[in-house]
């Protein structure tokens, strides 16, 4: 595509421009009870196409339901570790620690659960749709970690 094909292709999509400045930044209770999130603006700037937010630890040590084997029902999921370290367990590709720069394009609806992280834990997280379900499931056979 050329520049103004691809400027009209964009427009099309109704997106707006956003600029999330980090000295202003508001931090939310999200999904999980020891997670906070600080929305980034991309969910109402792409009319709901994509979520962009960071998580980070609160200290909290409460366990959750996140903390189970589930999926994200979701089409998209990037990760992106900015602080910290977590270990992880996705179906069929085991246990992974992923650590600070590391970067995880989570596959749709593979099935995995969090084991542990660092008290400093903290991820850039960009996911379409932005409104995407989260679903507790079986274990898938042959998981390493025990729940």
């Amino acid at each position: 595509l050329g520049f103004a094909e691809e400027e009209s292709a964009v427009s099309n999509k109704d997106w707006k421009f956003v600029h999330n400045q980090a000295s202003e930044a508001v931090w939310a209770e999200g999904l999980r009870e020891i997670f906070e999130y600080r929305d980034l603006g991309t969910k109402a700037a792409s009319n709901g196409d994509y979520i962009a937010h960071i998580v980070r630890a609160n200290g909290k040590k409460s366990a959750d339901e996140v903390q189970h084997w589930h999926i994200h029902e979701c089409d998209f999921q990037f990760v992106m570790v900015l602080k910290g370290w977590a270990k992880f367990e996705y179906a069929d590709h085991g246990v992974k620690t992923i650590r600070e720069g590391d970067h995880v394009f989570q596959i749709p609806q593979i099935p995995h659960r969090e084991i542990e992280c660092s008290e400093d834990f903290e991820v850039l997280e960009i996911v379409a749709p932005a409104d995407f379900k989260t679903r507790i499931v079986d274990a898938p056979a042959g998981a390493e970690a025990a729940e």
